[in-house]
């Protein structure tokens, strides 16, 4: 069982969990999503959105405080008026968990959970299981366009030269620092290089990576297989980690880790969440002030190759973006800044050259 297949039942699995709270009639919902091949990574994600709008329904109605989530009629959608999501939208902005941890919610997450209700409306509303569809009538949040924040060269090289040489990491970073150098370098060579997914980076397996044409297989998100080209400077960071690194790591691997790209040193497959602290470990002690993610990363890579080409196709390829539209949204910036361009070149036709 590859990674993406560990994930995808890692998921089915908690979805499980989750429908044994939700109210009974959702399984007929999650049943539909799966023939609409949706990805069990959004389908679970969904399920956390519907459960968080149920609890709000039982916080805020004492008639289904009084019972069992998984006790909730269908009736309830039928129920809930427009002014009621308004309010949903409204309590997304600050609430607490059980745990008594605060969460908050901007623009685009609200957006993303109002768009989970909607379609869930959608489905029984359409197959006339309710008559009502209070979500349709709220307009989505507006989402202010932010700032794509990436690296320059300055900072890439900075970045690079901090894991090289282990400035400015504590005593205790060090000592880890000293058993994964080649590896910590490969990845951010890799991210920085190819743009792709931090996902993506650490569901790599050994022997989806060719040195001979310089490529890999990847499982794009959705599902779909791509193979990615990367230039020489990722490939001697890999060949060193390969080299110098990764033989230790993978004696003791358990059977199902060992064909892993990236290991800890657990000796298993290094997890997204680890590859986020490893970014933000290394931008911290590079001095730079910039909230840098593997996402930021993956910026810096799209911003270059946006510049250096101008092809905007080329860039939504790369990325693995579905729609073209979804990368001129995240490159604007740089449209703008293009255009600002040629109006300054179009004086140029009322000089005659000196």
């Amino acid at each position: 069982m590859d990674y993406v297949e560990q994930i995808n039942l890692e998921n089915k699995r908690k979805l499980q969990e989750l429908l044994k709270e939700l109210p009974k009639f959702c399984s007929d919902f999650f049943r539909y999503l799966d023939t609409r091949n949706t990805s069990s990574r959004t389908r679970l994600s969904y399920a956390y959105d519907m459960r968080l709008f149920f609890a709000f329904i039982q916080e805020n109605n004492p008639v289904y405080a009084k019972i069992n989530m998984h006790d909730i009629p269908l009736k309830v959608l039928d129920e809930m008026t427009p002014v009621d999501i308004e309010e949903y939208l409204a309590y997304l902005s600050y609430y607490e968990k059980d745990s008594g941890q605060a969460v908050t919610n901007g623009e685009k997450g609200k957006s993303r959970k109002l768009s989970a209700i909607r379609t869930m409306y959608n489905y029984y509303f359409k197959k006339e299981f309710i008559k009502t569809n209070a979500p349709s009538m709220i307009e989505t949040p507006k989402k202010h366009k932010d700032n794509i924040i990436r690296l320059d060269k300055d900072e890439v090289a900075e970045l690079i030269a901090t894991v090289e040489n282990g400035s400015s990491l504590t005593a205790r970073q060090l000592a880890s620092h000293q058993k994964t150098k080649y590896r910590d370098i490969a990845i951010l060579t890799l991210l920085l290089g190819t743009g792709i997914r931090v996902s993506e980076c650490v569901g790599l397996d050994v022997a989806d990576v060719s040195f001979k044409n310089n490529g890999m297989r990847i499982v794009r998100k959705g599902g779909n297989e791509s193979t990615v080209y990367f230039g020489e400077e990722v490939s001697d960071a890999l060949l060193d980690y390969l080299e110098m690194e990764r033989p230790r790591l993978a004696e003791k691997a358990l059977p199902e880790q060992e064909n892993a790209f990236f290991l800890s040193l657990k000796y298993s497959r290094l997890t997204t969440r680890a590859v986020e602290k490893l970014v933000k470990k290394y931008t911290q002690a590079a001095n730079i002030n910039k909230k840098i993610t593997p996402h930021k990363l993956r910026s810096t890579y799209g911003t270059n190759l946006y510049k250096e080409t101008g092809d905007i196709y080329l860039v939504a390829d790369a990325l693995g973006h579905k729609s073209v539209e979804t990368t001129r949204q995240h490159y604007a910036a740089i449209d703008d800044e293009r255009r600002k361009l040629a109006g300054k070149f179009s004086g140029s036709i009322f000089h005659e050259d000196a």
